[in-house]
This record gives C-alpha cells, structure tokens and sequence, in this order.
C-alpha cells in the first residue's frame, strides 16, 4: 500500500486521464499525500530561492523569509481549491472539494521533481548552460498547468472548453476572494481603531 503512495503519483502524472479517473472513481490517490506533496512544493521553492546556482539566483538571502515562501505556496493552493469549488458548484460540477484538492496536490508533482533537481544542477552550470535551469522549470510549470487542466477536466466532467471557461472563472474568483478579504480587514482595521480611540477618549475625560 505504501508504495502506492509513490507509484500512483507517478502514475498519474504521466498518464493523467487514466491517473485522475482512477482518483475519482476507483478510490485511488489519498488527501493526505495531496498535502505532503503540496508541502514537499513549498521545501522545493525554498532550497530553490536558498541554494541554486548564484548565476540564476536573483535573490539577496539576507532577506529571504521561508514562512513567507510557505504562505505563496499554501495560500494560492486554497485559493484556487475554494474558489473552483465554489465556481463549479454553479456550473453543474461533479468534483466534491477533497476530489478537487487532491487533483490539484497530485497536479503540483512536476514542480518537486523537476525543481529540486534544477536546484542542484544549477550549482554547477557555467552561464551558457543556464538556458537549461530555466527551461527545465518552464517544462515544469506547463506540465503542472496540463495535469490540472486535465484534474479539472476529469473530476468536474467537463468538456475541454467548459474546463478552459471554469478555470478562467476560478482565477477571477479568487481575486475577487482576496478583494473581499482585504476589504474585511481594513474594514476590522478601522473598527479596531475607532473603538481604541473612544476607549483613550473615555480614559482621558474620567
């Protein structure tokens, strides 16, 4: 059973209509590796802004924050899981939330294999061969984006352009989430104010 965990992954990725249907109608795939491979995307992200090669390394360590590397990874991935479920629930989608989760943790595969290997060999390249670290991560993120096109496509049951229109709805949705929720907290932000300022106030005329 265990190395299902590694094999099914796998699996998938390189056959995705036959990985994701197994996922969704024959109990393949487990929520819990869905997370451990969103989490093994967050150490992938943060050994590559850490330790790759100096000549494809922009980024000045002094000011390198790994919880704040976390949170881009995390908060993206729940984004885009709620606001799916959110759009698709609209649109006559067949995906629960732990199916559209999962989709989108078993889709994230290409990024820790591909990465943290980029990562080391980056270490090694001379300038002429840098042109591969950064097609190497291209490839990644395109066969990330194709296995969630597909997840999407297979867990929903939609055809190739309604999972085309659902995911562009998915992204408007999730910025329309963070508008909201940093309107919330302004919001809380002045009511928090404005109930300190009266409570000095009270204090300073008793």
């Amino acid at each position: 059973m265990k190395q299902d965990y590694i094999k099914f992954p796998l699996h998938l990725i390189v056959h995705p209509f036959d990985g994701f249907w197994d996922m969704k109608y024959d109990g393949k795939g487990k929520l819990r590796v869905a997370i451990f491979i969103l989490a093994l995307v967050a150490v992938a992200v943060i050994l590559q802004k850490q330790y790759s090669g100096f000549l494809v390394n922009y980024n000045d360590l002094r000011y390198l924050n790994s919880f704040s590397d976390i949170l881009t990874i995390v908060v993206p991935f729940l984004l885009w899981c709620v606001a799916n479920w959110s759009i698709t629930t609209l649109m006559e989608g067949e995906g629960k939330f732990k199916e559209i989760v999962m989709a989108t943790g078993y889709s994230l595969v290409p990024i820790v294999l591909v990465y943290i290997p980029a990562t080391l060999a980056s270490r090694f390249m001379v300038m002429e061969e840098t042109a591969f670290y950064y097609l190497l991560n291209a490839v990644a993120f395109l066969w990330f984006a194709g296995l969630l096109f597909v997840g999407t496509m297979t867990v929903h049951q939609y055809t190739a352009l309604k999972t085309v229109w659902t995911m562009v709805l998915t992204v408007v949705a999730m910025g329309l989430i963070v508008f909201l929720a940093a309107l919330l907290f302004s919001m809380l932000q002045q009511i928090y104010d404005f109930v300190v300022n009266v409570y000095r106030e009270l204090i300073f005329r008793a």
